[in-house]
This record gives structure tokens, sequence and C-alpha cells, in this order.
């Protein structure tokens, strides 16, 4: 090879390496530092847009839990009240019986009637309640709230959180409500029984419905944590760093740093042997 002072060949190949080297190591401190494999889009297109795809999967999936989460507290709320009501119907009935004593006077019945009157109105408040200001039974006929339990970017599978009807006095619940139903005579005393029965039925039958409904959110929701959990490992394996293998790039290139460092200082230095040709 010819001394030149114009081209030093070695001086400019080892500075092409020694740039690639501090490129690579820059995206290896870049992949480090911030946890994911894929920096930029450059770095693997095809990985890039099949996570975000898995991304937007997981926070649907998040979303949907989220709410499914609400409507399991909405059935507990709604199962409380049916519960409280089945509590006073049985006060009901059993004061409906005490006034079917024969030993009874009118006396006696008028005050069982006092307390049989105001749990009457109590059932009525009863069917008043709201979660987060939504009711929890129809007024009218029965009806149906729609909810969803999986989601994706092509389907939607839904349930329902159902709303009975609890305040008419003549079906339901409310039936034992009705102002006409009293306790004031033992006839009446006896049909009063046979309409707090019905609603004790009536009672029964929703909070049915309403474990029924609560099981499958429940079961939807398991499903959804383990779709999730899915997502996020699939999504890990395109997205994360592998710590382990990239410290190990990561020293690698450092020395590759150090050493191009030091041979392009060394090409550098190799065209002082031209200065010395012209002082001799």
């Amino acid at each position: 090879m010819t001394l030149s002072i114009n081209t030093n060949p070695a001086a400019t190949v080892s500075a092409t390496n020694l740039a690639a080297t501090n490129q690579a190591l820059q995206k290896s401190l870049q992949r480090l530092s911030s946890g994911s494999r894929i920096v930029s889009s450059s770095d693997d297109a095809g990985g890039l847009a099949v996570s975000m795809k898995l991304g937007a999967a997981l926070r649907r999936t998040e979303a949907t839990n989220i709410n499914l989460q609400n409507a399991q507290s909405f059935l507990k709320t709604q199962d409380g009240v049916l519960s409280t009501a089945h509590k006073v119907l049985m006060r009901m009935a059993e004061l409906a019986v005490l006034a079917q004593d024969v030993t009874k006077s009118s006396a006696d019945r008028q005050n069982y009637q006092t307390e049989f009157s105001s749990l009457q109105t109590q059932l009525i408040n009863l069917s008043y309640e709201k979660f987060n200001g939504v009711t929890l039974f129809a007024t009218t006929s029965s009806s149906a709230q729609t909810i969803t339990v999986y989601t994706n970017e092509d389907s939607t599978i839904t349930t329902s959180l159902t709303l009975d009807v609890f305040t008419s006095t003549t079906t339901g619940v409310g039936s034992a409500a009705n102002s006409s139903v009293t306790i004031l005579e033992i006839t009446s005393a006896a049909s009063a029984t046979s309409v707090i029965n019905s609603a004790l039925q009536n009672v029964a039958t929703m909070r049915a419905r309403n474990g029924a409904e609560s099981s499958r959110i429940n079961f939807a929701m398991e499903q959804l944590i383990t779709n999730r959990n899915n997502l996020e490992l699939a999504n890990s394996r395109i997205v994360d760093v592998d710590v382990a293998a990239e410290s190990t790039q990561l020293a690698r290139f450092t020395i590759l740093q150090q050493a191009g460092t030091a041979m392009l200082a060394q090409a550098n230095q190799s065209t002082q042997a031209v200065l010395r040709l012209l002082q001799g």
C-alpha cells in the first residue's frame, strides 16, 4: 500500500465501523432504558402493528371488565333491596297471622294494622332505590339494561340486567303494599296472608333471576381476566426487551466502541510516517 496524505483508508473504515457501533450502542441503551424492544417503528414495523392491535384489545378488555364490575355492584344493590323486601314481607305475614287470632280485639288488630301500614309504606319506598342514579326496578312493565360481556374488533357479546316491576299494587312485591290489603278483620287478614305469600314468591323469583345474572357476570369477568393475561403475554413477547440478552449486546457494543475509538486513533497516527519521510 502506498503512503498518501489526502486519503487514509484505514481511518475511513475505522470511522465507519465506529459510527455503526455508536448507533447500535445508542439503540441498546434506548431499549434498556425504555424496557421496550421496539423503540421506533423502523425497529419492527410488522411487530409494532400487531402490538398496537393487541394493545387496543387489552384496553377494551379492561374497560369491559370495569363495566361488568359496576354491573355486579348494581345487582348486589338490587339484591340487597329484595332481601330487605323479603324481611318486610315476612314481618307483614307474621302480623297478618297474629291478626287472625280470635282472641284479639278490634283495638289489638288496629295496633297490628298500624305497623302493617307502616311496612306497606316501606315497601313502596324500597321501589325508589337507585344505583348511581339508575333505578333498580321498572315502574310499569319489566325491562332490561343491556351490558357487554365481551367485545373485539369483529363482534360483541351482551347480556341483560333485568328490571322487574316492584311498585305495582296488583302484581309483584307491591301487591302487598296496596292500601286495600288490611288486617283489621279476620277475613281481611286471611286475604292479606294470601297476597303476602304471593309477594314473597315474587321476591324469591326476582332474587333467583338476580342470582343467575350475577353468576353469569362472575364467569364473564373470569374469562376477561384470562383474556387480559393472555393479551399481556402476547404483547410482551413482541414489544418488551429481553434485558439479559440486551445487556449482553450493550457490553459487546461498549467494548467495540472502545476498540473502534482506539483503532481510529491508530489509523489517524499512521500518516505521521509521511512527515518523517519529508523531514529526512
